[in-house]
């Protein structure tokens, strides 16, 4: 298994958008849309990833401005973060993140956030709970983590 920047491997951007929507049920043209944007390649964000398997999706997850909450500061998200149930409990999911964290840092952006239920999973990860924030459409608050270089390491 090996886990691939989007951009340097254009020829799945579409398979890329159509396994997203299937995990999220987020609108195709999001994705599609938002992928094209990381391959066109002006700035920074968005950016996508993916944990490939004899060309087959094992997991993917996305960094976006913002992952449909009320916090417009705490940017960029982290999102989409999916991993199939067949390949869980085998460190996709930390191999996936730290590989984001690692790009991203390397693009100078050195803190991420992301929104969740899951109350320990990413803390695994090197993540702090940060605040709870409003997600769009939402009638409850959602728990944000936040990830800054240099905290990497496991728990």
């Amino acid at each position: 298994m090996e886990i691939w920047n989007l951009r340097d491997h254009p020829e799945l951007a579409e398979g890329a958008a159509r396994w997203f929507h299937s995990k999220w049920h987020v609108p195709l043209s999001a994705y599609t849309e938002s992928i094209r944007d990381c391959l066109a390649g002006r700035g920074t964000v968005p950016q996508w990833y993916l944990a490939v398997e004899e060309g087959a999706i094992w997991g993917g997850l996305g960094v976006i401005e913002n992952d449909f909450h009320d916090r417009k500061d705490l940017a960029p998200n982290v999102c989409a973060v999916y991993v199939e149930p067949e390949h869980r409990c085998k460190g996709i999911a930390g191999a996936l993140l730290e590989h984001a964290c690692r790009d991203m840092a390397g693009m100078g952006i050195d803190t991420l956030y992301l929104i969740t239920d899951h109350t320990a999973f990413y803390e695994r990860y090197g993540w702090r709970f940060l605040c709870l924030v409003q997600g769009e459409g939402e009638d409850h608050m959602t728990r944000m983590y936040v990830h800054t270089t240099g905290h990497t390491e496991r728990l």
